[in-house]
């Protein structure tokens, strides 16, 4: 039997943060982890160069049944004290659209930061280690069963993540270990994620696959000003990634393909300086050119700028500016960056992330109900829910 005091399920972002903080503590820590690597998501999070965080953090990004459960957490670690780790590591980095947090070089420097802070404080990692049994007795003792031998500690952190990315070891292990503690989850389902499409809008758009624009996309409830990207299964880019996680099964988002033009002011000067122009030949200078014939029928297209009514106008500024679409569904977990839903943020404690009712087990990370925004949201929930557990185990 091993003795520890912290044992840490899960060697990913906010496993790692939370390792790192109780060591500070002189708290003897031991993480385990099923994969033969740590941090698979830091390193591919924004195309290998790990967006981390976001100047622009506030809770309002972040969807949740609690939704002021984040707030201490992002409080009491925010993006300005990960971004002193870093500066304390020299690892560069820049600002992108939106606030999004980058490294300049590759994502491998951040988990070999992390790496440095764990050895600092003698953490033990253990990889290729399968849980196979999680008991409890009296007050704070578990007892933790693995294919690398038997372990007993005073506090265990769940910190397994969600299930997005299954091909990289994402699993349910955290949700049974709340259910076998009676402790509710939220339903999960993908956030993040691409559409699929109906078949009829999917052999409309299907030969637009590679074409991005800039545009709104919106639900009635949430826009975005981001880029939309087709693809040969349906909608991807920033713009259908954010709106997926606010989208109900059935409903339709709405696409301004040219949001920031006056598509009648465009066609009226046009149709004063070329008359004799051709529909098709107009709008092809406004949007690119394989798109053009899946927004309207050939016959609409071959008529000249002179023939165009007041009626046609219209008809040509709903197609762009409001476009409707109902999605198929989503791409699923294969390609989803986060969960949605997860253990329930009513039964934790939002200052310690400790079970209200499991004296000793705490949950972090995205296996909570916690989903932040495409942006360096969740990774910065990551870190400041790992440093706050950090900080009472």
């Amino acid at each position: 039997m091993h003795k520890t005091d912290v044992i840490i399920i899960g060697a990913g972002a906010s496993g790692l943060m939370c390792a790192i903080e109780a060591g500070k503590r002189n708290r003897k820590v031991t993480v385990l982890d099923h994969a033969d690597k740590a941090g698979s998501k830091v390193l591919i999070s924004g195309g290998g160069k790990c967006n981390f965080s976001n100047y622009d953090l506030n809770s309002s990004r972040y969807l949740s049944q609690n939704p002021h459960f984040c707030k201490s957490a992002l409080s009491r670690f925010s993006q300005w004290d990960f971004i002193a780790m870093m500066e304390q590591h020299k690892i560069p980095f820049s600002e992108r659209d939106h606030g999004q947090l980058f490294c300049d070089n590759s994502a491998k420097d951040i988990l070999n930061m992390l790496f440095k802070e764990c050895k600092k404080v003698s953490v033990e990692i253990k990889f290729n280690c399968k849980i196979e049994k999680v008991e409890k007795s009296e007050g704070r003792h578990f007892k933790i069963n693995t294919s690398r031998g038997n372990y007993h500690c005073q506090s265990l952190v769940i910190a397994t993540g969600g299930l997005s990315y299954p091909t990289i070891g994402a699993s349910p292990f955290g949700y049974k270990i709340a259910e076998q503690f009676a402790i509710n989850i939220i339903p999960t389902s993908p956030g993040l994620v691409p559409f699929t499409l109906q078949p009829k809008d999917k052999e409309r758009f299907s030969k637009l696959s590679g074409i991005a624009l800039n545009s709104i996309v919106s639900n009635g409830r949430k826009s975005f000003p981001e880029n939309l990207l087709f693809t040969h299964r349906g909608l991807s880019g920033p713009a259908i990634l954010q709106i997926s996680s606010y989208l109900k099964p059935g409903e339709e988002i709405t696409i301004n393909l040219l949001p920031s033009m006056n598509i009648t002011e465009e066609l009226l000067s046009a149709k004063t300086k070329r008359p004799k122009m051709k529909l098709k030949n107009m709008l092809t200078t406004l949007l690119p050119k394989r798109l053009v014939p899946s927004l309207w029928s050939e016959a609409f297209l071959e008529k000249t700028l002179q023939e165009l009514s007041n009626d046609g106008m219209k008809e040509i500024t709903a197609a762009i500016q409001k476009l409707t679409i109902k999605p198929a569904g989503t791409e699923g977990y294969r390609t989803a960056e986060v969960t949605l839903g997860g253990v329930d943020c009513h039964a934790i404690s939002s200052k310690t992330m400790e079970s209200n009712d499991v004296e000793g087990l705490y949950f972090i990370g995205e296996v909570l109900d916690v989903t932040g925004e495409l942006g360096g949201y969740n990774l910065q929930w990551a870190w400041s829910s790992g440093w706050c557990a950090g900080q009472y185990v």
